[in-house]
């Protein structure tokens, strides 16, 4: 009955297959629109074509991140036992701590201050919201590798190096875009606007993150929701289209080529695999 969708469910189980048929049900609005609507009023933002309260809003742009994050908590919502949120709480002390230590110091992304309201501040300084930025870059990066490398990927050097260097695509594209929007400003500025100080710092960072995925995560459970969530990696493709969409409005065509040889990961992957049909936008359509 109709009813029975607004009923807690009962277990993990229920929950999971709940969020699933969810997020299946909107991924096209989830993965595409999402994106294109953040890229198109984030440039209208700073280019100064909205007013307060809408230009720059932190609700709208915390809500519009969370929503976009959604395929991939769904795919990793079922594996997270007592190690993996362990990791996770880690990570994210981890995060606050060295976010504050650079604000403060400049030491390891360069010298930086926020430019525009991302929402509530940790001790004034660092976006609370932080973890929902950080984590899903990196573990969309695990993620991806996994899927290209196969089995190679349980060699543990291949797996940290591959991650890593995808980690570092992905800042090569997020940086260069969110310096050119306003996000944040870097005193040293050397490719797009960023430090090659700030790469170096993800490097560390990156290391950390992947290392505590690697450990709180069961692999093999990971690679088993990657073949039954054809969504999980639809965050990086979110990703692809609002800062390779940002990049190319400003002509960053480095970061540009970046963004597309993501994309061309994702293809590979065959995780540009949107079946309009199957959602509730395509069968209005359809009607």
């Amino acid at each position: 009955m109709a009813e029975r969708a607004w009923q807690v469910p009962t277990d993990r189980t229920e929950a999971t297959a709940r969020l699933d048929a969810l997020v299946r049900e909107h991924r096209f609005t989830i993965a595409v629109v999402f994106p294109l609507v953040g890229a198109v009023t984030l440039l209208a933002s700073a280019e100064g074509l909205l007013p307060p309260p809408l230009a720059y809003n932190p609700v709208f742009v915390l809500f519009g991140t969370l929503v976009m994050r959604l395929p991939l908590v769904a795919g990793v919502f079922p594996l997270l036992d007592r190690k993996a949120t362990l990791a996770l709480v880690a990570l994210t002390a981890y995060s606050y701590g060295i976010e504050l230590y650079g604000v403060t110091t400049g030491w390891p992304y360069g010298e930086f201050s926020y430019g525009v309201d991302l929402g509530p501040m940790l001790f004034g300084a660092v976006p609370l919201g932080l973890p929902v930025f950080f984590f899903p870059l990196v573990l969309n990066a695990y993620l991806l590798v996994l899927l290209l490398l196969g089995r190679r990927a349980d060699s543990h050097l291949p797996r940290l190096l591959a991650t890593l260097a995808t980690v570092m695509l992905v800042d090569l594209v997020l940086d260069p875009g969110a310096v050119a929007i306003g996000f944040w400003e870097y005193e040293v500025q050397q490719f797009y606007g960023v430090p090659w100080q700030n790469y170096r710092g993800w490097l560390l960072s990156g290391t950390v993150a992947v290392l505590l995925f690697d450990w709180g995560f069961d692999r093999a459970g990971l690679r088993r929701r990657l073949e039954q969530c054809e969504f999980m990696l639809d965050d990086l493709v979110s990703f692809v289209l609002l800062w390779g969409g940002i990049n190319a409005f400003y002509s960053n065509w480095v970061p540009v080529a970046l963004a597309a040889l993501l994309g061309a990961g994702l293809l590979w992957t065959d995780r540009f695999d949107f079946d309009l049909s199957e959602t509730r936008l395509g069968r209005a359509v359809w009607r």
